[in-house]
């Protein structure tokens, strides 16, 4: 995985770089993955989740 780096334009803001840096992580999926992965989770505890989201998503392609 490469690693992500904004450089700020001209006159641009550091908060507006950290604003660009986050729609980037949040396109990528990392944020979301970091999160998941900050705590240990069973397989058992894996698999019923991902169940779950499967059912989830069934039950609403059916109601479309």
């Amino acid at each position: 995985m490469a690693m992500i780096q904004i450089r700020l334009k001209r006159g641009e803001t550091v908060d507006r770089g950290l604003k660009r840096l986050k729609k980037i992580l949040d396109k990528e999926g990392l944020m979301k993955q970091i999160r998941a992965n900050r705590y240990f989770e069973k397989p058992s505890e894996k698999r019923r989740r991902k169940s779950a989201r499967a059912r989830s998503r069934s039950m609403s392609r059916r109601s479309s």
